[in-house]
């Protein structure tokens, strides 16, 4: 890792000698006949980039904003002592409605409720669970308490990085999650609250229920009143020894090389990440306007996107969120925003997908909302469109980024002109660097050609829990940070995402990317989603298949897909297989799910692998 540097929040404003020399410092230089010539590889950020700067597909985001040099807990006083009544969250579902001071109070009380049930700085709390109010409690009350919260959807997660304590509610929908720790640690109906002693778990002590009392188990009632005065001021104690770079969330992530691995973010990660998220989205001249920004949040807490993008941006730029229900749901994400008057909306695209198709789309009123943050897996440029046309959402912005990465490292600007929006993921983020390089090579291709896609800076996770070989896989020794993402880069940064590289078909010696088939498919009217694989062949090595899904009430023959493709495609990628689907199989992050699913034709029987294109 690259070591770093903070600095206080006006240095870079106020000490223009010390800025100067900063800029020069970092500044690559490449020889010259006559001297020493700055390599032209910066690109300013502060605004979207309009003049062609860069040489080759490596970009630099200068800006003249510094880091926050701060906690979690921290940024939430900021937030409470500027507008402590203002509203932070509303939980439709559940009824639940909190201002920042209710919310920091609670949050409070939580941490010291762990405190004293025995969890102290560096031990690990697994949560597990959609979206509920107790999911952002805790994930502030462990910041706040030195605890690293572990986000994950199974208890493998809890088992591979030694969690102390399990928040959970006793099920949701068919997850019955208290079943599943009882079946992994029976222990527990014999314990009592507190005294967890399991050969299979060895460091896990206490269960913590958010709904049914269960035996063995706390209820979180009972954690909220164990935070008595003595813990409170062991809490406040405590802050002084809390720091920036210690880390604070673990998320399991299939990353780069497959299996599930776990994810370390420290407090600068995270907080750095969603300041200059939200400062590209607009939050920071938003968040004085009348209404402020109100941001409708359909996405998991327990990924990035939305625990980053939502709840630590709520803590950052005091902006307020709404959670229209505990699962998705993309009627209840359309109430929201109407009778919540909801300014953002935040989705992956197949929520944005759902959205567009749902039948009583136009009765809904959405003239509230401004701007939204599509993200999560390739964004196909016709959705986009149906998006800014028919939603209204004006200010769509594309994010991409990785769990690795906290997460964002390209992202647009509301003000983009629709070309950028729909091709594009935006430009590289703030004090980032990225670079697109030949796979095999290492070496960086020149602009405008395809390559992985790789990235240096604070963004870059500490590592993968315990597991050193793991993180030197993905992570050089200098660290660059390797997504295993294929795509390309313009002169102004601006990056196109082609796939995956462990996705890549291969068919008679032509590399083919299903992204870019999928994108084209989806410009078909009657074409409402396309997911394109490789199937094994015996002479070309492997075949395309495109499953699609049709706009309702609509009838397409595999010829006419064919047809459309003729002449606007290279032939060598039009698909040899058309399967037409009712639905995909997806994970509760609305992707399409990587598993196995076999899928039968009139006229053949494939056996396909669904492959996710992005980190899930």
């Amino acid at each position: 890792m690259i070591p770093r540097i903070a600095f206080c929040s006006h240095s870079l404003r106020t000490n223009d000698f010390f800025s100067r020399a900063l800029k020069v410092l970092h500044r690559p230089w490449r020889h010259h006949p006559a001297l020493l010539v700055p390599a032209n590889r910066g690109i300013h950020v502060d605004s979207p980039p309009v003049i062609p700067a860069l040489t080759t597909s490596y970009a630099h985001g200068t800006s003249s904003t510094p880091f926050l040099h701060a906690t979690v807990g921290e940024i939430l006083q900021q937030t409470v002592e500027r507008w402590p009544d203002r509203e932070a969250m509303a939980f439709l579902q559940d009824g639940v409605r909190k201002t920042f001071a209710q919310f920091q109070q609670e949050v409070d009380q939580a941490a010291a409720g762990l405190l004293a049930l025995g969890l102290k700085k560096g031990d690990r709390l697994g949560m597990w669970g959609p979206n509920t109010y107790e999911w952002i409690l805790f994930q502030f009350a462990t910041a706040k308490a030195g605890i690293i919260l572990v986000r994950t959807r199974s208890s493998s997660g809890e088992q591979a990085v030694g969690c102390k304590a399990v928040v959970c509610p006793t099920q949701f929908k068919t997850q019955k999650y208290c079943d599943m720790l009882r079946q992994i640690c029976p222990e527990i109906e014999s314990s009592s609250p507190g005294g967890i002693k399991s050969s299979r778990l060895p460091e896990l002590t206490s269960v913590i229920v958010i709904d049914i009392r269960q035996p063995g188990m706390f209820h979180l009632d009972d954690v909220m009143q164990a935070g008595s005065s003595q813990y409170k001021q062991q809490l406040q104690d405590l802050q002084r020894k809390l720091s920036c770079d210690d880390p604070i969330n673990i998320q399991f992530t299939s990353g780069t090389t497959g299996a599930p691995k776990g994810a370390t973010l420290s407090h600068h990660n995270i907080v750095n990440n969603a300041y200059y998220v939200g400062n590209r989205i607009g939050y920071p001249w938003r968040v004085s306007d009348n209404p402020h920004p109100r941001i409708c949040l359909p996405v998991p807490l327990y990924h990035c996107f939305g625990s980053v993008g939502g709840g630590i941006c709520m803590a950052v730029h005091g902006i307020s969120i709404v959670f229209p229900s505990a699962g998705y749901d993309g009627r209840a994400n359309l109430a929201a925003l109407e009778s919540e008057r909801c300014t953002v909306i935040y989705g992956t695209p197949t929520m944005f997908v759902d959205m567009l198709n749902q039948p009583d789309l136009a009765k809904y009123d959405l003239s509230s909302v401004e701007a939204g943050i599509m993200a999560g897996s390739p964004c196909p440029p016709e959705v986009v469109r149906k998006v800014i046309q028919t939603m209204g959402v004006k200010g769509l912005t594309i994010g991409y980024g990785t769990t690795e990465n906290s997460p964002v490292t390209f992202f647009g600007n509301p003000t983009d002109n629709m070309e950028r929006k729909s091709e594009t993921v935006g430009y590289i983020m703030d004090h980032l660097e990225a670079k697109i390089v030949n796979p095999t090579s290492g070496e960086i291709v020149p602009l405008g050609e395809t390559g992985e896609i790789m990235i240096r800076g604070y963004c870059v996770m500490l590592g993968y829990w315990n597991d050193e070989s793991k993180t030197s896989e993905c992570i050089t020794k200098d660290g660059w940070y390797k997504t295993g993402d294929i795509g390309s880069m313009d002169a102004c940064s601006y990056c196109r995402i082609e796939g995956r590289i462990k996705d890549m078909i291969i068919r008679g010696g032509e590399n083919i990317y299903p992204a870019e088939i999928e994108q084209f498919l989806h410009t078909h009217p009657k074409v409402v989603e396309a997911q394109v694989v490789g199937v094994k062949d015996d002479r070309m090595g492997e075949e395309i298949c495109a499953c699609i899904k049709l706009v309702e009430g609509q009838d397409c023959t595999e010829e006419e897909i064919k047809a459309f493709c003729k002449g606007k495609i290279a032939h060598f990628k039009i698909p040899r297989y058309i399967l037409f689907v009712n639905s995909y199989p997806l994970t509760v992050t609305a992707k399409v799910m990587s598993q196995i699913s076999y899928l039968e034709t009139t006229q053949t029987s494939l056996s396909i692998l669904y492959r996710l294109p992005f980190n899930d």
